[in-house]
């Protein structure tokens, strides 16, 4: 079969957070997870990915929020990307409407652009 769907909604939440989208779909050249954070919930631990390398983006597509990055607050709503390097630490804090987003990562030189 050249593809695989999923609805987010058929995805059972990991950690009452996560919907594990990479798991479902079986992908294997990324990861992607659909975040699902009630409002003023902490979030998830300040964390990195130095040991695996992945650096992540993330796309707001609901709620608002915070993500502290190295320290720096930047602020979450719908339509932003994100783009996180490895090294650096990151938080998200979830505002007053709760927040939805897509983390997408991957390490980085995995991705071959098509010449043309």
């Amino acid at each position: 079969m050249g593809y695989k769907m999923c609805d987010a909604a058929d995805v059972e939440l990991a950690n009452g957070v996560f919907r594990p989208i990479r798991r479902a779909l079986g992908l294997t050249a990324f990861g992607i997870n659909q975040e699902e954070f009630p409002p003023n919930a902490d979030g998830y631990p300040d964390h990195d990915h130095t040991e695996d390398g992945q650096e992540e983006v993330f796309y707001v597509l609901e709620g608002s929020g915070t993500m502290v990055v190295d320290g720096e607050n930047v602020e979450l709503k719908p339509d932003r990307y994100i783009w996180v390097e490895a090294e650096s630490k990151r938080k998200i804090l979830p505002g007053d409407e709760g927040l939805k987003l897509i983390a997408v990562g991957s390490p980085p030189g995995a991705y071959q652009p098509r010449q043309g």
